[in-house]
Formats: C-alpha cells, sequence, structure tokens
C-alpha cells in the first residue's frame, strides 16, 4: 500500500468512500457533484493554480495489485476564507455575591471565528476491508511528512476537528438539545447540508448570544468536547503526535477540535532526510511488528509519495529501498528521501541521520 496525491480517475472510488462514510463525515458528502468539485479542487493544488491559502491536498491509500484507493485524508492549507469558519469556544462565566454566599462557575458556549487561517488535517476515511495491516496509520500520519517537507504552504497552527458523538441511529443529542430548535430538520439532515457547503448558512441562523450549557439536556452536556466511537482511534493517533483539545468544539455535533503547532508535531519534528541505496536484499517490513516500521517519502510536490519501511532498512543515514518499494516512491539512486518512525517511541528512533 502506498499514498499520493488524488488523481483525475479517482472520481468513481473517491464518491464509493463518500457512500460508506455515513453520518457525521461532512467532508465526504454522498453527492457526486461535490466529490468531483472536492477532487478538481485537489488537482489545481498539486497543480498550483489557486492562492496557496486556498489550497486542499487531498491524498489517497492505494492498493498497488488493484489500483484501487482504500482511503483518502486531506491538509487544507489555511481554513476560513472562502467561507467563515465557525465553531463554539468552551468558555466560563462566573457569578458571585458575597451578600448570600454564591460562587458559581457556570461552563458557556460562544460563536466565534478564532480558528480562521489555521491549516487544518481533514477529510479521513479509510475502507473497512482495509482496516488493517496499520493502513489507517499510515494514511493518518502520511501528512506529517508532506508537512514537514513543505512547512512554508502551511500556518503555524494546525488543528483537527473532530466527528462528535452520535447514536446508532444518527441521532446527535447536541444538536436535539440546541441546534434542532432553530431549524425544523434532523441532525442527519443538518449534517448533509453542511456537506453540500451550506454550513455557513446554518451557522448564521444559529444564537449569536453565549449558550449556558446547564440549559441544555443531561445528554447533550454529556457530549460536548466527546467525539464518535468511530472516532476514538483517531483522536488517540493525534494525540501521540502532540495535538490537544483547544476548548473549541462544533457547532452542530459538539464534536471537539484538537490543535498543534506544526513544527511540535511528533512526526515532523523527528523526521530526517536520508540517502537512498536501491537493493533487491533490502528487509521488507514486518506489518506486524507496529514498532519496526517507517514512513518513508519521496520529498516530492506533485509526485508525492509515502510507504512504509522496516526500521532495519535505516542504517547510518543511508536508507536501503526494494526494487519494488523504489517504484512505487519513484526513486533512484541519486535522490533522497524522508524517513521517521511509524509510531512515537523515542527509544527507536532512527539514529545515524
Amino acid at each position: 500500500m502506498y499514498i499520493r496525491p488524488i488523481q483525475q480517475q479517482d472520481l468513481d472510488d473517491l464518491y464509493e468512500l463518500a457512500k460508506l462514510s455515513g453520518i457525521g463525515v461532512t467532508s465526504l458528502p454522498d453527492d457526486k457533484a461535490k466529490m468531483q468539485a472536492k477532487l478538481e479542487s485537489a488537482l489545481s493544488s498539486f497543480n498550483e493554480t489557486v492562492a496557496e491559502q486556498q489550497r486542499t491536498y487531498l491524498f489517497a491509500l492505494v492498493d498497488p495489485a488493484k489500483e484501487k484507493v482504500a482511503g483518502i485524508c486531506a491538509l487544507e492549507a489555511s481554513i476560513g476564507h472562502n467561507d467563515i469558519w465557525y465553531n463554539y469556544h468552551v468558555g466560563k462565566t462566573v457569578h458571585a455575591s458575597h451578600e448570600i454566599g454564591v460562587h458559581k462557575i457556570t461552563q458557556t458556549l460562544h460563536l466565534s471565528n478564532d480558528l480562521t487561517s489555521s491549516s487544518e488535517i481533514a477529510t479521513l476515511f479509510l475502507t473497512p476491508d482495509y482496516r488493517n495491516n496499520q493502513n489507517g496509520q499510515l494514511l493518518s500520519r502520511s501528512r506529517y511528512l508532506f508537512l514537514a517537507e513543505f512547512s512554508e504552504l502551511f500556518s503555524e497552527q494546525i488543528i483537527a476537528e473532530m466527528r462528535g458523538y452520535s447514536d446508532e441511529n444518527g441521532r446527535s443529542p447536541f444538536w436535539d438539545s440546541l441546534g434542532k430548535h432553530f431549524f425544523h430538520m434532523e441532525f442527519s439532515d443538518a449534517d448533509h447540508l453542511t456537506g453540500l457547503g451550506n454550513k455557513v448558512f446554518i451557522a448564521e441562523l444559529m444564537p449569536k448570544f453565549p449558550i449556558y450549557v446547564p440549559m441544555l439536556s443531561d445528554a447533550a452536556q454529556q457530549t460536548i468536547g466527546k467525539v464518535h466511537p468511530q472516532t476514538e482511534p483517531a483522536l488517540a493517533m493525534l494525540k501521540s503526535e502532540g495535538f490537544e483539545y483547544n476548548n473549541y468544539v462544533d457547532i452542530f455535533d459538539a464534536g471537539p477540535s484538537v490543535a498543534a503547532k506544526v513544527k511540535n508535531i511528533r512526526a515532523v519534528r523527528e523526521s530526517q532526510i536520508t540517502a537512498v541505496v536501491i537493493d533487491e536484499q533490502a528487509p521488507e517490513p514486518d506489518l506486524n511488528n507496529k514498532q519496526a516500521l517507517l514512513m518513508v517519502s519521496n520529498r516530492q510536490f506533485k509526485d508525492y509519495r509515502v510507504l512504509l519501511a522496516s526500521q532495519s532498512a535505516l542504517v547510518d543515514g543511508t536508507l536501503m529501498l526494494s526494487p519494488q518499494q523504489a517504484t512505487l516512491l519513484q526513486l533512484t539512486e541519486s535522490d533522497s528521501a524522508r524517513v521517521v518512525s511509524l509510531r512515537p517511541n523515542p527509544s527507536l528512533t532512527p539514529t545515524g541521520a
């Protein structure tokens, strides 16, 4: 399996992923025209025909045996420019009276545009049939090598918005307690409109004044900053790379936003540039040994590639690749590669570079 930029011929696979993604993954609407527009935006970004801050870099996880797109992930260069970016900031209001002995701290939600101009990690989805062999780890973490190589194209801060909690029937307690009172529609309908690009329209009809959290239902209060069960592994992965909850949540399902400075992301900070040697005797990566794997990128922009290699393939600053790996990465022995351990593990960080 390897990572590459999305290509024009991937539209049908991309649409299939959108249909599989389900309620709550608003960046993958079940609408072929919208997915075509998303693909065209990514192609323009890699072709550098749009302004840097408007670029969306969309990457595909490809099964080389079938040339099938098994998953996608994205990087947004800068958010909130084409559309207004809304979140609720989770804050506090204090009410106190010495005379009657009251000191009450109340959690509040303030409609905010504070995250505008941040970069964003977005649109992570992997086909269920491919959720094995470290594919999810590769798909998610491969973006960090792109950030490390082309940091000048991104903001200093990068965020990720996580899918909020909804039950097995697709109902969001937060939406039912708040948003539904302002719009006569179900959460699934609001979610669909968001995926079609109507989030700003809906957000502008939300109340502008602070929301006092105790006025919401108990079920809604418990979901503020809580992720969907299927999103918990993705959140854990982000936290392991240095992302932290930043007290902002989604205005519809109250899913948390997490943030980090690009330079502080573990895989960016620890990545290193190596020489390349191509050899038939290059060790094969053991996908069952989670702590003995390297991510390898070819350091290219339009033809960006990432795959997994064995930790033992890196010796004294030189990376040994098999001919097949070199072909997938589009590398020769005159090229260099960027590498980092797939998972955080300081004791196994590659040495010699």
